[in-house]
């Protein structure tokens, strides 16, 4: 498990889908944005792309969960949560800006 991975325990999850989130920093984990070329099956993209998800966010951006929210809804809203994530280890110093 990477720094950057490792970085989700306890953090607020930056999805926030709304009438999904459960608000619970203990179920919050690192989920990867897969689509676009950046992963797929078997393959995991880099750390840089992802984002701190509690477990139902993570459940729905990853189809496991049926939603209200159309694909191009939830996956506007991850790509969201990936870059105010992206912040966050910016602040912490996990990866570096310019």
């Amino acid at each position: 498990m990477s720094k950057i991975t490792e970085s989700a325990r306890g953090q607020e999850c930056q999805i926030r889908l709304i009438g999904i989130c459960n608000h619970n920093d203990e179920t919050t984990v690192f989920a990867h944005y897969r689509k676009g070329g950046l992963g797929g099956m078997g393959k995991k993209p880099s750390d840089l792309f992802g984002a701190y998800a509690c477990s139902s966010c993570h459940d729905a951006v990853d189809g496991r969960t049926k939603t209200p929210f159309s694909p191009a809804e939830l996956d506007a809203d991850f790509k969201d949560a990936v870059f105010r994530t992206q912040n966050i280890l910016m602040t912490k110093g996990l990866i570096k800006g310019t």
